[in-house]
């Protein structure tokens, strides 16, 4: 086990800030990779028997494969409709931000740690192993 922690959904920022639901959010932010002259090449939700889900959204962006994956945090309270619409949230926030910069810094540099290495590993993967444990399989599965 990773001594790795997500914190928890009511200790960090878009805790039952909104009430649109989590698909409103993903697309919002299929709009944004898009608008950037990206295609996006898939979108899920999964969760496994531990309790862990996440958000995953894989595209390409002038020919290079990046995949994002952004966990729902763990509810104290359990409440796990507002935290998945909260992961939704913050991805979309994450993606908003990477497009800004990548009109200045180019899709590579703002999107890096999403990159799909040739094994199928993101570069985050990579330099934080301990952050794939939290995630559910399906999601972090590599690329065959």
């Amino acid at each position: 086990m990773s001594p790795f922690q997500l914190p928890f959904a009511e200790d960090v920022n878009y805790w039952q800030s909104g009430k649109s639901p989590p698909d409103a959010w993903i697309d919002r932010t299929k709009a944004l990779v898009k608008g950037l002259g990206g295609v996006i090449l898939m979108d899920a939700f999964g969760s496994d028997a531990s309790g862990r889900a996440a958000f995953a959204m894989q595209l390409e962006i002038g020919g290079e494969r990046y995949k994002v994956i952004w966990p729902v945090l763990p509810s104290r309270t359990k409440n796990e409709r507002a935290a998945r619409i909260q992961a939704a949230t913050m991805l979309y926030h994450d993606v908003k931000q990477r497009c800004l910069s990548a009109v200045v810094l180019g899709a590579r540099a703002a999107f890096f740690s999403y990159l799909v290495l040739p094994d199928g590993r993101t570069a985050a993967e990579v330099a934080t192993p301990e952050l794939a444990d939290s995630l559910p399989a399906l999601l972090r599965a590599k690329n065959e």
